[in-house]
């Protein structure tokens, strides 16, 4: 972003320290910043990337934090329409980037000085720091993509790890946790700079797919682009959508549990009570229940216990735990 097009480009680039002496934050820390961050400070982690703060908090949140890793600052209001538009954005692309920058929200409503001091006149305004100065800036809604470039221009592009894989890695972290909001809000920042990543499409199909929409989840997995659509990421989401569509038409497990304690052989109904374990999520019960087919007779509808279990594998993914364990239990009745 130039100068011309920034209303901060020229008084932060050849003025900042005047803004950290008009804002009383000086003394022994505002000397300290010049020395940049200690060595091995590592940048915050993808759930403290976001917060808000007060007038209070203002020199611990922005200036000391943005000795560590560059911090932008987002002045809003309530009553502000254009805020309301910029915020979600720029949270959004603040996740994308995996920890290059963090944001800090000020409600210039209750707490006016800070905005004042720093002169900002209209918002919303975004204001970027590093080592504890301001060094950059945007006032109004600009543009996704804009937002996106600003925090590369700010944040740097990491120690040479391409921004996508970063910001997939966080997504996963984000969805490992069980942050769905953050991770599907990471994949959508990823979607729409670079639309045709299988990763993202997969993940954000299986975050919906999660939720309950699986015809979203469907409708996604269809831009993916047709050289890439049997990707093995997507032929696992295609797979446990299938999984899970013939074990809703199962019906009731108890049926089965009831079937195996009167017929411990009766094959069809460990089978079926296999595929409802899958959907519940008990992986591991689901493929002991085939492989108990397997040992009992390998040649059960053509050996459609295997082919099953090898479906499962396909959902779960090759490294997931179930998989590595029933993969063991199955090579040692294949092969023992």
């Amino acid at each position: 972003m130039s100068d011309n097009n920034n209303p901060f480009g020229g008084q932060f680039g050849g003025n900042a320290g005047q803004y950290t002496t008009s804002v009383q934050y000086g003394g022994a820390e505002s000397a300290k910043s010049a020395l940049g961050p200690a060595p091995g400070t590592a940048p915050a982690p993808a759930g403290d990337l976001i917060k808000d703060t007060t007038t209070a908090a203002f020199a611990a949140d922005v200036i000391q934090e943005s000795r560590k890793q560059p911090v932008l600052v987002d002045f809003w209001a309530p009553w502000c329409g254009p805020c309301k538009q910029l915020t979600p954005q720029l949270e959004k692309a603040v996740k994308a980037a995996g920890g290059k920058v963090k944001l800090v929200k000020m409600n210039i409503d209750d707490h006016p000085s800070i905005a004042g001091q720093l002169g900002i006149q209209s918002i919303p305004a975004v204001i970027a720091f590093k080592d504890g100065q301001p060094v950059d800036g945007f006032m109004g809604a600009i543009p996704e993509s804009q937002i996106g470039e600003f925090i590369t221009k700010v944040g740097g592009k990491g120690n040479g790890a391409p921004p996508v894989s970063e910001a997939l890695a966080a997504a996963a972290e984000a969805h490992a946790a069980g942050d769905a909001q953050t991770a599907a809000d990471i994949y959508d920042a990823i979607l729409a700079q670079a639309p045709e990543t299988i990763e993202a499409i997969a993940g954000l199909g299986e975050l919906l797919f999660e939720a309950g929409d699986a015809q979203g989840a469907e409708a996604l997995l269809a831009t993916a682009p047709e050289a890439k659509k049997d990707a093995p990421a997507l032929a696992a989401l295609r797979a446990k959508m299938t999984l899970a569509a013939e074990a809703a038409a199962l019906g009731n497990p108890a049926e089965f549990e009831q079937r195996l304690a009167a017929n411990p052989g009766d094959h069809q109904a460990r089978f079926d009570l296999a595929m409802v374990q899958n959907a519940r999520g008990d992986r591991h019960a689901a493929a002991d229940n085939l492989l108990a087919i397997i040992k009992a007779d390998r040649t059960w509808n053509e050996d459609g216990a295997r082919a099953q279990l090898l479906k499962l594998f396909e959902a779960w993914g090759m490294t997931d735990e179930a998989t590595l364990a029933a993969r063991r239990k199955l090579s040692s009745l294949l092969f023992s």
